[in-house]
């Protein structure tokens, strides 16, 4: 944490209009409701208005519509979520350990280091593996043979990466992230000769800037490969099957699922729990809900959803049971729609004469 950071030069690093005292000096982040004069909070919509009156806070981020709400010294931002992550950087900078190579370690003869490498204890890195500069790689880790890590990289801890595959620059894995095991390709024999495992020969390629959160696996592609294009975010328990594409800057939330051969484009945004099939593409800047499940391909952006949302447990059991008799009502109503529009007695007649 920082010792203290005058507002002015947080200001700067936000490209902020700063309307009360510039030289207040701020030493770490708060809720509106928990901070105290060396504290910066942020206010992000008209529902914080009552917290942000009332905060003691020595300075907030806000929006220039929420300025008369603002009891203190204010940052006057677009964005003040996004401003809000800059500053935290700023009073927060991360601490990085020593360079070198843990004791414990096992390094193939022909791995390559870059310039200022950390290697932690009891990480394994197989034969032609390359490490950019400034790379960090934590407890545990393994890289397969002949994969690539671009600088800056960092590998938190008991994170695997296979055979072949390629990391981009700024990527960050954490704990328990895998990428490149196989993808869930089998091919179903003749009686019961049961399944037989289809070789899975493609890699998994990152972009810069990727991030990918715990215990989310990438699977390497079964021919081609799999690609998460540059800024992509993964969530927690994230699963990426084999030869999906996922577009640059697209953002996909905890729990999420996505089957193999899909191409997801840029500058989507994915609900948590949401399901998507295989072999099925959706164009850019597609937001999907949590829980949603998607089984076709989506031509167009925009937001979509189709989880139906809690209710009362006996309204929930009414509306199953009617939903199981849909089909019966439609083909009902169908007949009558039938009966309806054809032709009475008399207007035969007359169609006769």
């Amino acid at each position: 944490m920082s010792e203290g950071v005058a507002v002015q030069d947080l200001a700067e690093c936000v490209e902020a209009e700063v309307v009360g005292n510039a030289d207040t000096l701020i030493s770490r982040v708060a809720a509106l409701s928990d901070a105290g004069p060396d504290a910066i909070g942020f206010c992000t919509n008209a529902n914080y208005l009552d917290a942000l009156r009332a905060t003691r806070a020595g300075a907030v981020l806000i929006r220039r519509e929420h300025l008369e709400a603002c009891p203190t010294t204010a940052l006057v931002v677009d964005d003040p979520y996004y401003a809000y992550a800059a500053v935290a950087a700023r009073l927060y900078p991360a601490k990085r350990p020593a360079a070198g190579v843990h004791p414990t370690a096992v390094l193939a003869d022909d791995v390559v280091l870059g310039d200022d490498v950390v290697i932690g204890p009891h990480v394994v890195l197989e034969a032609g593996v390359q490490v950019g500069d400034r790379c960090q790689i934590g407890p545990g880790c393994h890289i397969g043979v002949q994969t690539r890590l671009g600088e800056d990289t960092e590998l938190l801890g008991r994170v695997t990466v296979g055979a072949h595959c390629e990391v981009g620059k700024r990527v960050v894995m954490h704990p328990g992230v895998v990428v490149g095991a196989d993808g869930f390709g089998f091919a179903k024999g003749p009686g019961d000769s049961g399944w037989r495992k289809v070789p899975q020969l493609g890699r998994v390629v990152l972009g810069d800037d990727v991030d990918l959160g715990a215990n989310t696996t990438v699977d390497r592609g079964a021919i081609g490969d799999t690609v998460l294009e540059e800024g992509v975010k993964l969530d927690n328990q994230v699963h990426i099957g084999h030869n999906v594409r996922v577009g640059a800057r697209t953002i996909i939330a905890g729990n999420t699922v996505v089957a193999g051969s899909t191409t997801i484009g840029c500058d989507c945004m994915i609900g948590g729990s949401t399901a998507i099939t295989g072999h099925i593409s959706l164009a850019d800047e597609v937001m999907l809900m949590g829980m949603t499940g998607v089984t076709g391909t989506i031509d167009e952006s925009g937001a979509y959803a189709s989880p139906l949302p809690a209710q009362p447990i006996s309204k929930w059991r009414r509306n199953t049971v009617r939903f199981t008799q849909l089909d019966s009502l439609f083909r009902r109503v169908k007949k009558l729609e039938a009966a309806s529009a054809a032709p009475g007695p008399a207007a035969r007649r007359q169609d006769d004469d």
